[in-house]
């Protein structure tokens, strides 16, 4: 399995106007694929936050595989 770095952003506007992600929370996931990753991480995302879509916290989500550091 591969691992991944998925990160929850919210896009949030600055006192200059303009539109800054901040991101919201981050996992590291284990997965066979980045769209598993995605899907793991949205689930631990919703039941840490207590809320029934992760939307509803986090305006974007992305993954990122992670080198194999035993390589």
């Amino acid at each position: 399995m591969r691992q991944y770095l998925v990160s929850f952003h919210k896009v949030v506007t600055d006192g200059s106007g303009h539109d800054r992600r901040i991101v919201q929370r981050q996992a590291l996931v284990r997965a066979r694929s980045e769209v598993s990753a995605l899907f793991e991480a949205k689930a631990l995302f919703r039941e840490e936050m207590g809320v029934a879509d992760w939307r509803l916290r986090a305006d974007t989500c992305e993954a990122v595989e992670l080198a194999d550091i035993a390589a």
